[in-house]
């Protein structure tokens, strides 16, 4: 498990750690958000919701990979901001919110895929977002 480093007060000028903090907590968080897309959409293929966009089947492996990536550069934005935002958690939030309504667009304006389908994408995007937006949040308070 990641160490948890003591949080001290920060005077003017002085920057607060961002990868050491929030890093190796934000890898695990990014893992879990994984987890939880593939599950979702494993549990919709198992219902019978089709995962094929234009013909082409999307691989169960590739919603973890997308999912782990796009965490990671959540976790990314989560030291940037801890590192040179007087709010970070604020503004984290915002931002991370603000991203995952635009990353709706492409399953929205897909022509290709059914409306189950379409449920099933934003449903993993929802699912990430459910653990790694608060998991992070609580890590820049």
């Amino acid at each position: 498990m990641c160490p948890d480093l003591p949080r001290s007060r920060l005077t003017p000028g002085q920057s607060r750690p961002a990868i050491t903090h929030c890093g190796c907590q934000g890898l695990v968080l990014a893992a879990g958000g994984a987890v939880a897309a593939t599950a979702v959409a494993a549990a919709a293929d198992a219902a019978g919701v089709s995962l094929e966009i234009a013909g082409e089947r999307i691989p169960l492996l590739g919603f973890t990979q997308l999912a782990f990536v796009f965490s990671v550069v959540g976790v990314a934005l989560a030291a940037a901001f801890r590192r040179w935002s007087g709010r970070p958690a604020r503004v984290f939030v915002r931002t991370a919110v603000a991203l995952v309504a635009v990353s709706f667009l492409p399953d929205l304006l897909t022509p290709d895929a059914g409306a189950a389908t379409r449920v099933t994408l934003i449903a993993t995007h929802i699912a990430v977002a459910a653990i790694v937006i608060p998991g992070l949040r609580s890590r820049l308070r």
